[in-house]
């Protein structure tokens, strides 16, 4: 074998390795633990982007990710409800407009698949199912939710 051939096969690995599944993983305050547990299951070459809603800015903590991996923190104190309401920000709003808005923006290269991981609270858990499945035609096969919330069945 040529020196050549490792160097080529060097590159090939290290492409496929940048090829390999992108991570849209979302969390709140009630599914930090398990955030912590599916994060730790990661490899540390894993790249994606993680968003986690709390209530208060004072809720903000360090969460151990991947180096190629970006963590997006939304307070719903210092947010605003629907536009127009006048009305805080409800559980799972923050998340859902924050993932949607990032899909929309993200989610148009077919080259490198997703893989997603609500781990949110059910009402923007299933805005944002809704949002990839019906809006974005991501395969339900690529989107992981709590089984509980019985949101990913084959009828969609």
């Amino acid at each position: 074998m040529t020196t050549s051939t490792f160097v080529r096969s060097g590159r090939a690995q290290r492409r496929a390795a940048r090829l390999s599944a992108h991570h849209l993983v979302t969390a709140d305050e009630n599914s930090l633990v398990e955030l912590e547990v599916f994060l730790a299951t990661l490899p540390l070459c894993a790249s994606g982007r993680v968003f986690i809603e709390v209530p208060e800015v004072s809720d903000i903590s360090v969460v151990d990710v991947p180096a190629r991996m970006t963590v997006t923190w939304l307070a719903r104190s210092s947010r605003s409800g629907a536009p127009g309401t006048g009305r805080s920000c409800a559980p799972g709003a923050a998340l859902a407009r924050a993932t949607c808005a990032w899909a929309d923006e993200m989610l148009c290269d077919d080259e490198k698949p997703t893989r997603v991981t609500l781990l949110g609270g059910y009402l923007g858990t299933a805005d944002i199912v809704e949002h990839l499945t019906d809006s974005l035609d991501v395969p339900i096969s690529m989107i992981h939710t709590p089984e509980r919330f019985g949101l990913l069945s084959t009828d969609r």
